[in-house]
């Protein structure tokens, strides 16, 4: 099991939680309206194996932790499991270590085509998947340390100044693994071009890591390199984990000064963070042309199904049932309550954004009790 996964049945945590107040009170109507929505899908779909195993991206787990939990109090005979990783390694647990889950779920859709739908089961010779969801979004920003070196200095206009300051510890999520990784390198490519420093990336990466990251021009555009084996090198100031989610304690210890996190995470851990501008935090529409100039790329070949090129886009979640789901009739009936009102509710209470209404890819594959809650994914969204 790799460092950053997570697994626990719904309902048997024993971990505190930040977010659970908001779940608690929601309304008696809202709660009923969930049950009554659920048996409806339970005479639609068939019977149920008693079981739905979840599994997402780290950045989902304080949402997905109430989402579970409130399925589980509305489904008493349903064991609800969950497991999180970095959103790449979430797919290659079913694509590369042939392990069943009834619902997926990712930080960046981008990865379900090339990983799942271009990929074969070879148990059954289908595709991973055949469609998915768009049905939240994010951005990213720098959340920063209380106790560390940038508390009190860092601001929207001077936070790529003081990255550059070699006293500052700077934590990132592993970009082999994790979504977040990849687009914190992104955001500093951006920023380069935003605030014309044309060694902006070198300043922050040069020695930092061994082998090196390195960057190519392309057309009109940056290709940045991650080499197959990455570590930092010694007395490196980055630090680096597995899972963005894994740089939390760091911070809250000042073990880091500053990292970059998606927004709904930093405000559920109640963390200092600084706004990044849109031409560079991956969450304005407006400009997915210019976040689109920048590619990050794995010389990555340990896994079968890696295709290892990421394009810079909008920050967009995507939830899927596999093929090879061991109870796909509890899947959807999962995701009839998640793109429903009552688990948009769930996800907005704990700050994390949705999209209404949410985007389907393959939408004419898509399970028929779900095509109401979606519209077809149209392109260049």
């Amino acid at each position: 099991m790799n460092p950053e996964s997570r697994r626990r049945p719904a309902g048997r945590s024993t971990r505190p939680r930040r977010a659970a107040c908001a779940l608690m009170l929601l309304p008696c109507a809202a709660a009923l309206f969930v049950c009554l929505a659920l048996t409806a899908a339970v005479a639609a779909c068939g019977g149920s194996s008693g079981q739905l195993r979840l599994i997402y991206a780290g950045s989902m787990i304080v949402p997905f932790d109430h989402l579970a939990d409130q399925y589980a109090r509305a489904n008493p005979d349903v064991k609800v499991t969950t497991e999180s990783h970095g959103s790449i390694q979430v797919i290659r647990q079913v694509t590369d270590l042939h392990r069943s889950f009834d619902v997926l779920v990712t930080a960046d859709d981008q990865l379900i085509g090339p990983m799942m739908e271009a990929t074969k089961d070879p148990a059954t010779g289908k595709p991973y998947a055949t469609w998915y969801v768009q049905f939240a979004t994010n951005r990213m920003v720098l959340a920063y340390s209380p106790k560390g070196r940038l508390a009190g200095k860092v601001t929207a206009a001077n936070w790529w100044r003081l990255l550059s300051d070699r006293n500052v510890r700077m934590g990132i999520a592993d970009p082999r693994f994790d979504a977040a990784g990849y687009r914190a390198l992104m955001v500093l490519q951006l920023a380069e071009w935003l605030y014309h420093q044309p060694t902006l990336v070198e300043q922050l990466t040069l020695g930092q890591f061994d082998p090196a990251i390195t960057t190519e021009h392309v057309g009109n555009g940056e290709v940045i390199h991650i080499p197959e084996l990455l570590d930092t090198t010694g007395g490196s100031r980055v630090v680096m984990r597995g899972a963005s989610i894994q740089l939390l304690p760091l911070l809250e210890s000042g073990d880091v000064d500053c990292a970059f996190e998606y927004e709904s995470v930093v405000r559920q851990h109640g963390l200092p963070f600084v706004e990044l501008p849109p031409q560079v935090d991956l969450g304005s529409p407006a400009y997915r042309d210019l976040y689109s100039r920048v590619t990050v790329k794995l010389d990555l070949r340990r896994f079968a199904s890696v295709i290892p090129v990421f394009r810079g886009g909008v920050v967009t979640y995507a939830v899927t049932i596999p093929t090879n789901a061991p109870d796909a009739a509890e899947a959807q009936r999962f995701l009839s309550y998640l793109l429903g009102p009552a688990g948009r509710k769930v996800l907005a209470a704990d700050r994390q954004p949705v999209l209404v209404p949410a985007r389907a890819q393959g939408y004419t594959d898509l399970p028929a009790a779900l095509r109401t809650l979606c519209v077809p994914l149209r392109a260049g969204q």
